[in-house]
């Protein structure tokens, strides 16, 4: 058995591939430099990533494979499982190797793999485009947060950026403990307005704090003006329902709930 240990960077494995060519000897299992060995091996090679034979790896790569083909390659590699690295590296050498496109040829499992596995974190992506909550800060700023399945939160920035483009705002993955904050910094220098937008990843130092487990900004204010709300829809029912009509289930079952405030990930 033939191991190579990298940095578990996508870099380190273009790098890994790269190696793999020069050495003319080809891995069974891709370790990250923290896992231990395993008890029997035949040879074991540790790849130090370098961006310049990355850099030509990746234009191989490009010069084979459709924009949407290279687009799988990155969601597989944001879908953080256990078998992506060493699918991924199958799949790109069977790239190189190959004297033409492959990326439809389904009836191989690694390719098969690779498409299957990337539609599963393009679905995940689309999921937190759809029900991320955002809700608005003391600062004005925009907080959402959620545990999304795969590490999605870098295919959502553009979109983001587009749709709070005058806006600051902050998502946080609860599950990866980091995010992504958007500002706005304008002003005017030498005769020129300007107005700069930046997108910077950010981690928090206390990551246990409670909004970031549970996701809710001001609870108590949020509580206090949910229940003003009720109480000001019972009010409203009791002033105009006919008292021969009243159903007390049926009331409880009609009475609107912003649905913002309980939607759940798992809904």
């Amino acid at each position: 058995m033939i191991i190579f240990q990298y940095d578990a960077t996508f870099e380190g494995l273009l790098t890994a591939l790269f190696d793999a060519y020069f050495r003319r000897t080809f891995p069974d299992l891709l370790l990250a430099e923290k896992e231990p060995l395993p008890l029997f091996y035949d040879e074991s090679h540790r790849v130090i990533t370098d961006m310049t034979k990355a850099e030509r790896v990746w234009k191989l790569l490009t010069r084979k494979l459709s924009r949407s083909a290279l687009s799988c390659l990155t969601y597989c590699w944001l879908s953080e499982t256990p078998e992506a690295p060493m699918l991924l590296f199958r799949y790109m050498r069977k790239v190189t190797d190959a004297s033409r496109s492959i990326e439809q040829n389904f009836a191989d499992p690694d390719v098969l793999g690779v498409y299957q596995l990337s539609k599963k974190v393009a679905g995940e992506r689309m999921r937190v485009l759809q029900f991320m909550r955002f809700q608005k800060t003391a600062d004005q700023t925009y907080f959402g947060i959620m545990e999304p399945i795969y590490n999605v939160y870098p295919l959502t920035i553009q979109h983001f950026q587009d749709r709070f483009a005058d806006q600051a705002w902050i998502i946080y993955d609860a599950r990866r403990r980091y995010g992504f904050y958007f500002y706005i910094c304008a002003g005017s220098r030498y005769g020129y307005y300007y107005n700069l937008k930046e997108v910077n990843e950010i981690t928090f130092e206390n990551s246990q704090a409670d909004f970031l487990r549970h996701g809710k900004l001001q609870d108590e204010l949020l509580d206090k003006n949910e229940k003003l709300f009720q109480e000001g829809w019972k009010s409203y029912f009791h002033s105009v329902c006919i008292q021969s009509r009243f159903n007390p289930v049926k009331h409880k079952k009609d009475m609107p709930v912003r649905f913002w405030k309980y939607l759940t990930e798992k809904d």
